[in-house]
């Protein structure tokens, strides 16, 4: 469970909230909740897995052309 406290006595509701959504945001909950909100058969998830890793390889390649060039 995220918690968020105040500061000092001066904090508005508004930082709170803010500081709160991005401490939920960078612990990848949301991430989660929204995966699992669907059933997803384990083929597609290894065609996912394999496609991403063939995307980052494009990628990898395509900056180390940009480099040298």
């Amino acid at each position: 469970m995220i918690q968020v406290t105040r500061k000092d006595s001066k904090e508005s509701a508004e930082n709170m909230l803010r500081r709160f959504t991005r401490k939920v945001q960078q612990s990848g909950v949301v991430a989660v909740a929204k995966q699992a909100q669907y059933f997803e058969k384990p083929i597609s998830k290894r065609d996912r897995r394999l496609k991403a890793i063939v995307r980052r390889d494009r990628k990898a390649q395509k900056v180390k052309k940009l480099k040298l060039s």
